[in-house]
């Protein structure tokens, strides 16, 4: 057996077991910047997003976004991995298929933050299975799968787009349809309703940024690659940069250095150049990182202040923002074609372009799939089970008991 097919199977497979441990860091963000009356609640959202999705990835997910062509638009075999090549891209198939559904599950988890503590459990289960069967897969066959944008010359190395902001997306849809959680806006005015643990918050974006460096330099497929230690310093040098801009910014604008926001700094840094990984210098990845931990913190004032959008954890900011910012950025930033070294316009009008279709496809399918459940099974929870919180209510259980 070839040394490089046993060496990059190796590899991927150890960054699949990476990304899958970003679902604890995930769950321990969500926990922590929410209200310890729903922890449960979100930690079983979080396990059912694992749970769900590499089952909805495996039955119907790969055929779609790997499949046979069909009009460079979606796949049409590969279903359930019947008739599946051995390898694929000079590694195990199987090893490939399992990074690639934790990457599915990845992109559902997103949208539970943005819609927490107000929305069914149930409901949250629907829209997983729409997503890892038929949202995502469909974007990633048109990026990544042979589809028209990638034959157009679209670029997302790891999923700025395919990944993040397609979750951002969906989670701006789903958090302005079920509305507001109970005291947010009152009387013309923003109430804060701050998370219960921020230390459980920090140790959830910690495993994050640890999970990232599969996530990111995982995405070469080939650890013999210089692209897969550059991605690596890229990734290291995204976050650290927007942990600071953000630390700084949060300083000046709110007169304290804001934990929260910092935090989430860093993830939007991180977000910021998985679009771009492999194809940034440092100086870009820290620049983009700069960038994106102003621009995040922008955003969520934005949509909290101005749309009157409730996101607890700041999802739509952190990816679907930082998302769309980091592909676009790799029209400026990319060493070979990006305007910034000389490649003139067409890469960054390419990466545009490519932005606004999947923006578009994806608000459209999620508002879909939202009015649906809204219309049938119901998307909010009662008053009442908001109030007393959805882990008795929901699940039978509280995360903490009063000694």
């Amino acid at each position: 057996m070839e040394m490089n097919y046993v060496l990059n199977s190796m590899w991927v497979l150890v960054a699949a077991i990476l990304v899958f441990l970003m679902h604890a860091g995930f769950a321990m963000v969500e926990v922590g910047f929410t209200q310890s009356k729903n922890a449960v609640n979100i930690i079983m959202k979080n396990f059912i997003t694992v749970s769900i999705g590499v089952i909805g990835f495996f039955v119907v997910g790969y055929g779609i976004m790997y499949g046979k062509n069909f009009f460079n638009l979606f796949g049409t075999d590969g279903f359930m991995l019947v008739n599946v090549p051995k390898t694929y891209a000079g590694i195990s198939f199987e090893v490939f298929f399992f990074f690639q559904a934790i990457f599915a599950a990845t992109c559902a988890t997103i949208v539970s933050g943005a819609m927490a503590e107000r929305t069914k459990f149930t409901s949250y289960i629907i829209f997983c299975i729409v997503s890892t069967t038929l949202i995502y897969p469909l974007i990633g066959h048109w990026i990544w799968g042979d589809g028209f944008l990638g034959q157009l010359g679209f670029r997302d190395f790891a999923g700025g787009t395919a990944v993040h902001a397609v979750g951002g997306f969906a989670a701006f849809v789903g958090a302005k349809l079920v509305g507001a959680r109970d005291g947010k806006y009152k009387k013309g005015k923003v109430n804060a309703i701050p998370g219960h643990n921020i230390p459980l918050g920090a140790l959830g974006v910690l495993i994050l940024w640890f999970g990232w460096f599969g996530f990111n330099p995982g995405s070469t497929l080939d650890i013999t690659s210089p692209s897969t230690s550059h991605a690596a310093i890229t990734t290291l040098l995204g976050g650290a940069a927007a942990t600071s801009s953000s630390l700084i910014f949060s300083t000046f604008r709110y007169k304290k250095p804001d934990a929260g926001l910092t935090l989430n700094g860093a993830l939007a840094g991180l977000v910021g150049v998985t679009a771009g990984a492999s194809m940034i210098s440092y100086i870009g990845a820290i620049v983009i990182g700069l960038i994106a931990g102003i621009v995040m913190i922008l955003s969520v004032e934005y949509i909290d202040t101005k749309l009157r959008i409730d996101d607890p954890v700041g999802a739509i900011s952190v990816h679907g923002v930082c998302g769309t910012l980091g592909t676009i950025a790799v029209g400026l930033f990319a060493i070979d074609e990006g305007l910034l070294y000389g490649g003139g316009f067409k890469l960054l009008g390419i990466q545009i372009l490519g932005v606004l279709i999947c923006a578009a496809t994806v608000i459209l399918l999620s508002y879909i799939t939202f009015i649906s459940i809204k219309k049938t099974v119901g998307l909010r929870v009662e008053p009442h089970e908001e109030i007393y919180g959805l882990d008795t209510i929901e699940h039978g259980i509280s995360a903490y008991i009063d000694l």
